[in-house]
C-alpha cells in the first residue's frame, strides 16, 4: 500500500548564491509536516519494481550539447526522508502523470468498503495450532538449483499522491489484476510479469540485471535475499528462534512488531515455504504483540476465511492474513482501514491479494502444467 507521498516541484532560491553551505531555512520551508510512516517491505519492493521499469522504458533522451536553457530545479520530498522513502516517491511519480493522477493505462476504481469486524486474541493460540498442524503435513515441492519458484496472484493496492504545486490530493485503487513472479531458490535470478503495471512482457528481477545493485543486503529490484527459499529453509523451525531472526531483519522508525508481522506476510505471499517453515512462521506470527484473530475475512478473489491480523497504530490500517477455515490453507491478504487517516475512511479495503498458484518450473516465464501447483 502507498502511504502519503509528497511531490514538491519548486525552485530553490537564495538572496545570495552560496554553493558551499546548505540553506536550512529554505529546506525547512519546503518540507511538509510529517504524517505517514514509511511503507511496508512488500509495498516498497513493488514500487522499486515500478521505478526500475520506468527507468528502463521512459528514460529521457539527452539534450543536445548546443542547447542551453534555464533549468528548473526539482525537489522530490518524502517523509521520513530515507532512501527507501525517496525510492517510493520516485516510483509514485512514475505511476502518475505528475499531477497526482494515474498514468495512462493504469486505471483506477472505487475502493471497496466493508464492515470492520473487531477481532479478538481469545482464540489466537488454538487457531494458530490448527493452522500450523494443517500446513506442516501439506506436501511442498522442493526446487533444485537453476529451477524457478513460480507464484501467480491477483492483487490490488491503494495509492495516494499529493501535488505540491496545486495542493491537490488524489486517492485511487488499482483494478484487481494478475501478477506472476519467477525466482530462483537463492533469489539471484527472477522475472516479474504484471500487465498494465510493468513493461509489456515483464521485467527482470535478476540481481545482476540492468540498474540492479545490492542495497543493505537486498537487490533492487527483487526479493530480499534474506527472505529467499534457501534463506528460509536454513532458518530454525522453532517459532521463538525464528521470530528473533525476523526481528533482526527489520529497522527504521516504524513499529518493529508491525514490521515483523508484515515481513511474515511478505514471505508467505510470494514464496514457496517448506511445510515445517510455514508452521513455524505462523506460530511466530502469533507471538508478535497485538496479533488477533478475525473470524470473517476475504481475499482478493472473494474466497472467505478467518485471519490472523494486526493493526498498525501509526496509520490505522489492519493487515489480515486470510486462511481457509476448513483446510487452513493460506489464501492471501487484505488491508482494511480501521481508523480514519487523511481521506481514507474506516472500512476501506486498502489492499487485496490472492495466491492462485505456486509451483516449481524449469525456466523463467515457464508456467506450470495443470495439476502441478502446490
Amino acid at each position: 500500500m502507498t502511504r502519503k507521498f509528497w511531490k514538491r516541484t519548486e525552485p530553490l532560491t537564495r538572496t545570495e548564491p552560496d554553493h558551499t553551505k546548505p540553506d536550512h531555512t529554505e529546506l525547512a520551508r519546503l518540507l511538509p509536516p510529517p504524517s505517514a510512516p514509511p511503507m511496508p517491505l512488500d509495498r516498497q519492493l513493488l514500487f522499486e519494481e515500478h521505478l526500475l521499469n520506468e527507468i528502463r522504458t521512459h528514460a529521457p533522451a539527452p539534450a543536445p550539447a548546443a542547447t542551453k536553457r534555464p533549468v528548473r530545479r526539482v525537489l522530490l520530498i518524502a517523509l521520513p526522508v530515507t532512501a527507501a522513502a525517496l525510492t517510493a516517491v520516485l516510483a509514485v511519480g512514475a505511476l502518475t502523470n505528475g499531477v497526482g493522477e494515474p498514468r495512462t493505462g493504469a486505471a483506477s476504481v472505487e475502493a471497496p468498503v466493508v464492515p470492520v469486524e473487531e477481532g479478538s486474541a481469545l482464540q489466537l493460540v488454538s487457531t494458530v495450532q490448527q493452522i500450523a498442524a494443517a500446513v506442516s503435513t501439506q506436501p511442498t515441492p522442493e526446487p533444485k538449483p537453476g529451477q524457478y519458484i513460480y507464484v501467480k496472484s491477483k492483487v490490488s493496492f491503494l495509492s495516494f499522491s499529493h501535488n505540491g504545486d496545486t495542493d491537490e490530493s488524489r486517492t485511487w485503487v488499482q483494478p484487481l489484476h494478475q501478477r506472476e513472479v519467477w525466482r530462483t531458490p537463492d533469489a539471484l535470478k527472477g522475472w516479474l510479469d504484471e500487465p498494465g503495471y510493468q513493461a509489456e512482457g515483464g521485467i527482470t528481477l535478476d540481481s545482476d540485471g540492468p540498474h540492479s545493485k545490492p542495497v543493505n543486503g537486498q537487490d533492487v529490484p527483487g526479493a530480499p535475499l534474506r527472505h529467499s527459499y534457501d534463506w528460509l529453509k536454513a532458518q530454525p523451525t522453532d517459532p521463538d528462534a525464528l521470530l528473533k531472526v525476523i526481528y533482526t531483519t527489520v529497522s527504521g522508525p516504524r513499529d518493529r512488531d508491525q514490521q515483523a508481522f508484515e515481513t511474515i506476510r511478505a514471505i508467505v505471499n510470494e514464496q514457496l515455504v517448506p511445510a515445517q517453515s510455514a508452521a513455524a512462521l505462523y506460530r511466530a506470527a502469533a507471538k508478535v504483540p497485538g496479533v488477533i484473530v478475525v473470524q470473517n475475512s476475504q481475499d482478493a478473489v472473494g474466497r472467505t476465511g478467518l485471519a490472523l491480523a494486526r493493526l498498525d497504530v501509526q496509520n490505522g490500517e489492519r493487515i489480515e492474513l486470510v486462511f481457509d477455515r476448513t483446510t487452513f490453507t493460506y489464501l492471501g491478504s487484505r488491508g482494511i482501514q480501521v481508523k480514519q487517516v487523511n481521506d481514507i475512511k474506516p472500512g476501506t479495503v486498502t489492499e487485496r491479494t490472492a495466491v492462485l498458484e505456486r509451483a516449481v518450473v524449469d525456466a523463467q516465464k515457464e508456467r506450470p502444467a495443470p495439476g502441478t501447483t502446490a
